[in-house]
């Protein structure tokens, strides 16, 4: 596919590694938070499966991919890694990818909700994708939503995660991921997937404890 990042090198990716925990570690003292409770998930849509192992010689070891068959053929090939879906989940691709995730980040639909009651655990986990910045058009549920959506879940919610419109400024996410912590807290929700390359040190002031960075650790 058009994007992808061939040829990723240990040595740059673990430079990347480290510059970014040491973002993720500055954000958390500023906030007053251990670093500890953010964890970093590498995003690996463009990443070929074919380059895999360099990311684990790199030392990531929690992966998240876009797409159910990626999913699939990548965590089949690499159980040496712990995987996440972070894609928008669509109902008929969720049977697909339980067998090899320990986390869905994006459930915003009620087919979402039904498929996975009929073919989930009681181990599954999800986080409900919220649409905090009201975007015409993008993934995930309103706010005003959520209480009615929780009970429908037949499955256990463990957080949120919000992607809040694209900007320049990592500044200018600070709002949507502070409107989707105060959301968790009011819930009683604990982990909240928020923040990408762009922006991660912002979400974990913010009260993140997951990031999702791709091109930032791999030189792209």
């Amino acid at each position: 596919m058009a994007g992808l990042i061939h040829g990723v090198e240990v040595e740059t990716v673990r430079r990347g590694l480290e510059r970014v925990r040491v973002e993720i570690e500055a954000a958390a003292q500023k906030a007053g938070r251990s670093p500890d409770e953010v964890e970093l998930l590498a995003a690996v849509k463009y990443i070929p499966l074919e380059d895999l192992h360099v990311l684990h010689e790199a030392g990531l070891t929690l992966l998240g991919e876009n797409r159910a068959q990626e999913l699939e053929a990548k965590a089949t090939a690499h159980p040496e890694f712990r995987w996440h879906f972070i894609g928008q989940l669509q109902s008929r691709k969720v049977k697909q990818i339980l067998p090899y995730v320990e986390l869905i980040h994006s459930v915003a639909s009620d087919s979402a909700l039904k498929q996975l009651g009929n073919h989930g655990t009681p181990e599954t986990e999800i986080l409900v994708e919220v649409n905090v910045a009201g975007e015409e058009g993008k993934a995930g549920i309103d706010p005003g939503e959520l209480p009615a959506f929780l009970e429908r879940a037949p499955v256990r919610v463990v957080g949120l995660m919000t992607m809040p419109p694209f900007a320049e400024d990592p500044e200018a996410s600070r709002r949507h991921f502070a409107a989707l912590k105060e959301l968790a807290d009011a819930h009683g929700l604990t982990r909240l997937s928020m923040g990408t390359s762009q922006d991660f040190a912002v979400a974990v002031e913010e009260g993140a404890t997951l990031v999702r960075v791709g091109t930032r650790l791999y030189g792209a």
